[in-house]
C-alpha cells in the first residue's frame, strides 16, 4: 500500500502549474515536484518491499493496476477541472497562438503530461476556435479544443505587475 501511495503522490506532484520560462519555444513547466525535490518527477519510485505476503509479481501487478485506475480517474477529473465550460452563459476567451496548453491523451502513461504551444487556430462557421495545431516536444499535432486545457495565455495576455519606483511625497 505504501508503494501505491508513493506512486499516487508522484502523479499528483508531476502536474504542470506554469511555464518555467517566458520563452514561447520552451515547453517545460513548473510542477509541485520542483518545490519538493528540485526537479520534475521523471519516473515512479521503485518498490522496496522486504517480505510481501503475496508473490512479488502478483503484488506488483495489483499495485500497477491500482495506480493506473487512479491515474485514469485523476487525470480525467483534473483536466476537466482545468477546462472552463460556461457554455453560453458568458463569452470566454478563445485559445490563441502562443498559448501554453495541456493536451489530453487517454493513453499517456502516469507522470507524462503532453505540453505544447498553439501554433495555429482553426475557427468554425461561427468564427469561434474549434481546432488548434499544437507544437509539442514530439512534433506538431492537431486537436479539438475539447481535448486541450489552457495552462497559461500567450505573451500578449499575460499581465505582469509593474515595478513601482519610489514616489516622492508632494511638496507641502
Amino acid at each position: 500500500m505504501t508503494t501505491l501511495l508513493y506512486q499516487i503522490e508522484a502523479c499528483i506532484n508531476s502536474r504542470p502549474l506554469t511555464p518555467l520560462s517566458s520563452d514561447p519555444s520552451d515547453i517545460s513547466a513548473l510542477t509541485p515536484g520542483h518545490f519538493l525535490i528540485g526537479s520534475s518527477f521523471l519516473d515512479l519510485p521503485e518498490p522496496t518491499n522486504t517480505q510481501p505476503k503475496l508473490p512479488l509479481s502478483v503484488r506488483w501487478q495489483t499495485i500497477q493496476d491500482q495506480r493506473n485506475q487512479f491515474w485514469s480517474r485523476w487525470s480525467r477529473e483534473y483536466l476537466h477541472h482545468l477546462q472552463h465550460r460556461p457554455k453560453w452563459a458568458s463569452p470566454k476567451r478563445d485559445l490563441q497562438v502562443d498559448d501554453l496548453v495541456l493536451v489530453q491523451d487517454p493513453v499517456s502513461s502516469p507522470l507524462h503530461w503532453i505540453l505544447g504551444r498553439i501554433v495555429k487556430t482553426f475557427p468554425g462557421q461561427d468564427a469561434q476556435t474549434r481546432v488548434v495545431a499544437v507544437r509539442t516536444r514530439d512534433g506538431e499535432i492537431t486537436r479539438s479544443i475539447s481535448k486541450i486545457s489552457l495552462i497559461l495565455p500567450g505573451r500578449e495576455d499575460v499581465q505582469f505587475p509593474q515595478e513601482k519606483s519610489p514616489q516622492k511625497p508632494p511638496p507641502p
